[in-house]
C-alpha cells in the first residue's frame, strides 16, 4: 500500500477530524479550531470515514497552474528578443509582444525570463547593474562557464549612460502654461543623423509637437509649434536653450533699438504673446531631456519595424504614434485646467510663422531670393521698382512669399529663366471645337412619356 503524505495544513485537518470521528471532542468545536462551519465537518468526517486519509490531500496538488507559459512559448520570446527586438527594454518589449506576436505575458515573467538568459536592458538601474557585476565577477574568478549573453554584456559599454539623473521639480499647475521645447541629435532610423524637434506640456508630459529635420533649424521648431498653435493654442511660456534660433548673438554695447531685437523665432513669439524663456542649464528643462531618453529607448525600435528610411516617412509616421505615446505615456490630469488660447484663424499663424529676409532691388525690377528671381506685382499687374530699393521679403509657413516697401505690401512671382513657349517656332493648337451634347429625339425611350402626352394634345 502506497504511503500517504500530508502537508503541515493538512494533517491538522486530519487530526481534528480523526478525533472528531472517534467522539474525543465536539464537531462544534471542530468547526471553531478549523474556521469551517459544521455542515463542512460533517462532510470531511464523512471523507475520512469513504477514503481515509487520502482524502485529504488537496486535488490540485502536482497539477500546473492553467496560467503557466509552456516552454515553447519561452523558447519563442526568447529567440524574438535575441533577432528582432533586442533593442527594446522589457517594458517595450512586454507592448510589443502583445501588439505584434499576439503574446500575453506579465512583466514579472518576462523579466524573470531574460534575466535567467542574462539579457540586460538598456533601461535597467543602477542597483540591477551592480547586482549582475558581482555575480559575472564572482563567475570570472571561479572561471565558470559563461553564456553567450553574459559575453556580450561584458563587451558591451554603452549600456547605461553613467551620468545621474536630473533632479525632480514640480510640473506646472496649468496645461499651456509651459512648454519645453529642445532637439535631439540621432541616428533615429537609417545610417546618418538627424534632429528630432520637440514641444512637451510641463502639466501633462504630453508631446504637443514633434518633427523630424536634418539639421536643428528654424524650420524644425516653427513646425512644432504649427502644432502646438493649431491643435491646442497659444501656451503662455515656452523655455529653450540658448541657441541662435532663440536668442541672438550678443552686441557688444547695444543701443536702445538693438536691445529690443528679436529673432525670427523670438518675432514670431512676441506677435503672438508667447513668453519666451532661455536658459543654459540642462537640469532646468529635465523633464524634456528624460523624455528624448525614453524615445531613444523605443521610437528608434518602433521606426526600425515600420520600414522608415526617409525624414518625409518619419514625419507622416510620427502623426499617429504620438497619440499612442502620450495615451500610454501623459500624466491624465482630467481636473487640469487649460490656458491655451485658442483665439487664433489659420491666416494669422501662416503669415506669423514667418521667415523675414532684406533685400535690394537690382536694376532689372527684380530681387533674388534662394538662386531664384522674381518680380513684383500689385492686384495682378506687374510693378517697376527703382534700383537699390531696399524691401523686406517675408516667406509665410506655407511657403508664400510676399515683399514690403514701406507700407506697400506687394506679391512676389518667380521669373523664369526662360519662356515657356516660344511665339515664333511653337505653332498654337488647333482650338477643339465645343461640345454641345447630345438631345435625343423625342420618340427617344428617354423622353417616352412626354412624347406620349404631347401626341395625345395633337390628336385632340
Amino acid at each position: 500500500m502506497r504511503k500517504v503524505e500530508l502537508r503541515m495544513n493538512e494533517q491538522i485537518k486530519y487530526d481534528i477530524i480523526k478525533r472528531v470521528a472517534n467522539n474525543e471532542i465536539s464537531v462544534r468545536r471542530a468547526a471553531v479550531k478549523l474556521g469551517v462551519t459544521i455542515r463542512t465537518v460533517y462532510n470531511l468526517i464523512k471523507t475520512y470515514r469513504t477514503k481515509g486519509k487520502a482524502g485529504f490531500i488537496h486535488g490540485n496538488r502536482g497539477r500546473k497552474p492553467s496560467t503557466t507559459i509552456s516552454k515553447g512559448v519561452a523558447e519563442k520570446i526568447l529567440s524574438l528578443y535575441k533577432n528582432t527586438y533586442y533593442q527594446a527594454n522589457f517594458k517595450h518589449f512586454l507592448d510589443l509582444l502583445k501588439e505584434r506576436e499576439n503574446i500575453e505575458v506579465s512583466y514579472y515573467y518576462l523579466y524573470k525570463l531574460l534575466s535567467k538568459e542574462r539579457f540586460i536592458s538598456p533601461k535597467c538601474t543602477k542597483k540591477t547593474l551592480r547586482r549582475i557585476n558581482k555575480e559575472l565577477s564572482q563567475k570570472l574568478k571561479s572561471n565558470a562557464k559563461l553564456t553567450q549573453a553574459e559575453k556580450d554584456y561584458i563587451a558591451a559599454t554603452n549600456l547605461q549612460d553613467p551620468s545621474k539623473a536630473h533632479p525632480r521639480k514640480p510640473r506646472a499647475k496649468y496645461a499651456g502654461e509651459l512648454i519645453l521645447m529642445d532637439a535631439s541629435e540621432h541616428v533615429w532610423f537609417g545610417n546618418y543623423k538627424t534632429h528630432l524637434h520637440l514641444c512637451l506640456d510641463d502639466a501633462s508630459g504630453q508631446i504637443v509637437g514633434a518633427y523630424f529635420d536634418s539639421q536643428e533649424t528654424l524650420k524644425g521648431y516653427y513646425n512644432t509649434l504649427y502644432q502646438v498653435l493649431t491643435k491646442y493654442g497659444i501656451p503662455a511660456i515656452i523655455l529653450t536653450d540658448n541657441r541662435s534660433i532663440f536668442k541672438g548673438k550678443g552686441i557688444k554695447n547695444p543701443s536702445a533699438d538693438e536691445k529690443d531685437m528679436h529673432t525670427q523665432f523670438g518675432y514670431a513669439c512676441h506677435q503672438l504673446g508667447i513668453e519666451l524663456r532661455t536658459t543654459s542649464i540642462p537640469q532646468a528643462k529635465g523633464r524634456i531631456e528624460r523624455m528624448f531618453q525614453t524615445l531613444q529607448s523605443r521610437l528608434i525600435l518602433e521606426l526600425k519595424l515600420a520600414g522608415i528610411t526617409s525624414i518625409q516617412e518619419a514625419n507622416k509616421f510620427l502623426e499617429n504614434y504620438i497619440k499612442k505615446f502620450n495615451q500610454q505615456f501623459a500624466v491624465q490630469l482630467h481636473y487640469t485646467k487649460s490656458v491655451y488660447d485658442t483665439q487664433l484663424t489659420s491666416e494669422k499663424i501662416n503669415y506669423t510663422l514667418a521667415v523675414i529676409s532684406k533685400r535690394i532691388v537690382d536694376n532689372g525690377s527684380s530681387i533674388k531670393y534662394k538662386n531664384k528671381y522674381y518680380q513684383f506685382y500689385l492686384s495682378g499687374s506687374l510693378v517697376a521698382i527703382k534700383p537699390k530699393t531696399r524691401c523686406y521679403v517675408l516667406e509665410a509657413f506655407d511657403g508664400s512669399l510676399l515683399a514690403s516697401i514701406g507700407e506697400e505690401i506687394y506679391e512676389l512671382h518667380e521669373l523664369e529663366s526662360n519662356y515657356k513657349v516660344s511665339k515664333i517656332f511653337d505653332l498654337e493648337e488647333p482650338k477643339k471645337p465645343k461640345y454641345r451634347g447630345h438631345k435625343p429625339k423625342d420618340c427617344h425611350p428617354w423622353k417616352y412619356f412626354k412624347y406620349k402626352r404631347k401626341s395625345k394634345r395633337i390628336t385632340a
